[in-house]
């Protein structure tokens, strides 16, 4: 497998629109190729697509391997960015190595996974028979996985391809759980004479609620939280409020808009400098474009502003909630264990206020524990609150041959050992354990950087080492 011919696979697949919960455009394309190529292909009734690559001579007796990928992606892109995930090509760079897309998110998570697994089917190499299974809505709640039945796909060793270190084979991950507030409430008049103004949150680096949560990111959700409930004192209408968008994904921005007082308007303005005088003490080694404006909206003419108690309510309860590590591993050194990220508060309908946050841990009973927190945190404030999505982890086999045979392909063509380790992302292996228990699995693929925000980008010299590390793995797998 030649990893220019990745390459190009991969770029036509940014042409193709596959945002978690409309793949429907990447599944038509799946089936194209594998009809174009003459390969075998079906589709189950929630749109996972399976391709077949059947032996060549002589490896007729080699187990069938099982490639796999997720189809859809992570759709983000920067504020006053006018890009349109459901019809425009992602718009990409090739810089300094890198490959990368500065206002959107590049979707090489996992789109880069495909195309390995497609080039690996369609180039010269003699194989055994090979299945590429290939799974949707895996960003959003590992939907596919979930919902895959037992028989799609015959083979018992599998590589899942959504690893995003070179270098690494990952053997275990991270369960999930969704939890989501909602806070109603009525409308109230803004009072006479009041003016209005935005308070944002900008900058946030974000990235990934499970790898990133441990590397000292701001969280413009949290820090928008802090703002309005040390204002309360201040009395303030509440216009408006949005902030961040995917669970998976650490808030890069916040914005709410606030009725008040003209003659406290300098009081607000000098708590919004607090803030940021905080925030850069607070994260000012990590965030360096972390901003904080006020500014007054004299084009702003609403007259409408969410009841003050549920305001307050709100405000409390964005302070209270918990966010980011909740527990180390005491088993694996600089491993976190358990965490919760404060993703999102939006305004989508009349009358509903709803917060999304997600819980991460390989450990059931932990994990659990940690959606519980949050949900008392909003039920003190109110709010109703609902847990949905949840997945099981992934615990480390204490024998894989799979694993094996990627350590020695590792070591005969780089001259060092791989590291192995668990990750503190979800990946669908976990869910497959529960349709296939004797399955062997390992995780792997090329260096990507800052997935699920603007700016992710995937290193081409690890996309190098890795086909080459694939190609052999899957040329002398027995």
């Amino acid at each position: 497998m030649d990893s220019q011919k990745v390459l190009e696979i991969f770029k036509e697949i940014t042409k193709v629109p596959r945002e978690s919960g409309h793949e429907e455009q990447i599944v038509a394309w799946l089936n194209a190729f594998a009809q174009e190529h003459g390969l075998e292909h079906k589709t189950d009734e929630v749109g996972n697509v399976l391709i077949v690559k059947p032996a060549d001579a002589g490896k007729e007796n080699v187990p069938t391997l099982v490639l796999q990928a997720h189809s859809d992606m992570v759709c983000e892109k920067n504020a006053g960015c006018s890009h349109d995930f459901a019809k425009d090509p992602i718009p990409y760079v090739i810089e300094d190595g890198w490959m990368v897309s500065h206002d959107t998110t590049l979707g090489a998570d996992d789109g880069i996974g495909i195309a390995c697994a497609l080039a690996m089917m369609t180039g010269e190499d003699k194989t055994g028979k090979i299945e590429a299974l290939f799974t949707i809505s895996e960003e959003t709640g590992l939907d596919g996985a979930m919902a895959l039945k037992k028989g799609f796909f015959s083979g018992k060793s599998l590589i899942n391809l959504d690893d995003e270190d070179e270098g690494e084979i990952c053997v275990g991950c991270a369960g999930g759980l969704d939890t989501t507030a909602k806070f109603n409430y009525t409308d109230e008049a803004v009072a006479d004479g009041s003016v209005l103004a935005e308070i944002r949150i900008s900058g946030c680096m974000g990235g990934h609620s499970g790898e990133d949560i441990n590397k000292g990111r701001a969280s413009a959700v949290v820090l928008l939280g802090r703002y309005l409930y040390g204002v309360l004192p201040l009395g303030y209408q509440l216009v408006s409020i949005d902030g961040g968008n995917k669970r998976n994904a650490i808030a890069r921005e916040a914005w709410a808009v606030l009725a008040m007082t003209p003659e406290k308007v300098s009081d607000f303005a000098k708590a919004a400098e607090e803030l940021q005088a905080s925030a850069n003490e607070e994260f000012g080694n990590v965030e360096k474009e972390l901003t904080v404006s006020f500014e007054l909206k004299s084009d702003c003419s609403c007259n409408m502003a969410i009841d003050s108690k549920t305001a307050a309510s709100l405000a409390t309860a964005l302070v209270a909630c918990p966010h980011g590590v909740l527990a180390m591993s005491q088993e694996i050194a600089g491993f976190v264990e358990t965490s919760t990220n404060l993703a999102s508060v939006k305004m989508t309908e009349p009358g509903v206020i709803r917060l999304g946050s997600s819980q991460r841990s390989c450990n059931t009973a932990a994990r659990r524990a940690a959606g519980a927190k949050v949900e008392a945190a909003f039920v003190l404030a109110g709010a109703e609150v609902a847990h949905e999505s949840e997945y099981p982890g992934w615990a480390p086999a204490v024998d894989s041959p799979l694993r094996e045979a990627c350590i020695a392909s590792y070591e005969k063509l780089f001259g060092k050992k791989p590291l192995v380790r668990a990750i503190h992302a979800g990946l669908e292996c976990g869910l497959f354990t529960e349709v296939y228990p004797d399955m062997d699995m390992i995780a792997i693929g090329p260096t990507l950087r800052g997935v699920h925000a603007p700016g992710e980008r995937l290193e081409l010299a690890s996309l190098d080492k890795f086909t080459a590390l694939l190609t052999d793995l899957i040329v002398n797998f027995r």
